[in-house]
């Protein structure tokens, strides 16, 4: 509780003031000035604890905190700029799809998994299911946000199944592992939350998961399946 606290008045500081010195100016008053007549040695007094009006705070918690927080604001800047969704003029709903979960698959809110059904550059017709997610972090998606290319399942995706060859393999990932065993077909644990995705049609997708068919121009069946993880972090 005292830690919570000691980190509550080092943020309210941090907020107020642009360096540690404004800090340390804001606890000096007239009569300290007037005694000591030396600016420096009032600061000092102040950032040992003999002198000041307010919380004592030490320079390296305010620098630390200050740090920590500027960090923060880069970071969230940056991750805006990463949506590669961002600014494209999207007309097809299953890019419009993709757009909506970008930010949220990048940052862990939502994990989705997506299927597709449809013929590869050789008129061979593909199916498989993608963990999202890991694509985002792994390939660069503007290729697929600006038309020029369509998001295809590949032998590294979750599962792959090519319907001429009659070729089926599948790969668990960072965030899913793949259940192959299952005789009713392909269930994926989210190792964040334990909790199974079921991809079967006829079956529930499982807690806290959704299915949802998206209605597409560009592929014969895209559905996606969206994961909420309830594990606190």
């Amino acid at each position: 509780m005292e830690q919570e606290e000691g980190l509550t008045a080092v943020d309210n500081v941090v907020t107020q003031f642009n360096t540690y010195e404004d800090f340390l100016d804001s606890q000096i008053t007239t009569v300290d000035l007037y005694y000591l007549e030396d600016e420096v040695l009032a600061r000092q007094l102040v950032e040992l604890g003999y002198r000041g009006t307010g919380e004592v705070v030490k320079r390296e918690d305010f620098e630390a905190r200050k740090a920590a927080i500027e960090i923060a604001r880069l970071a969230e800047r940056t991750q805006k700029k990463t949506l590669t969704s961002a600014g494209k003029d999207l007309q097809d709903n299953f890019l419009k799809a993709l757009a909506v979960r970008e930010e949220d698959n990048r940052n862990g809110k939502v994990s989705s998994v997506i299927f597709i059904r449809d013929r590869n550059s050789h008129g061979q017709e593909v199916s498989g299911y993608i963990d999202y997610a890991h694509r985002l972090k792994t390939e660069d998606f503007e290729v697929y946000f600006n038309g020029k290319r369509r998001l295809l399942p590949k032998p590294t995706d979750l599962s792959f199944y090519n319907w001429e060859s009659h070729s089926a393999v599948w790969n668990s990932t960072p965030n899913y592992q793949v259940i192959a065993s299952n005789p009713e077909g392909l269930l994926f644990k989210y190792k964040r939350d334990r909790k199974i995705l079921n991809v079967d049609p006829k079956a529930r997708p499982g807690d806290n998961s959704t299915r949802i068919p998206i209605q597409t121009e560009l592929y014969i069946q895209a559905i996606i399946f969206d994961h909420i993880s309830r594990r606190k972090t």
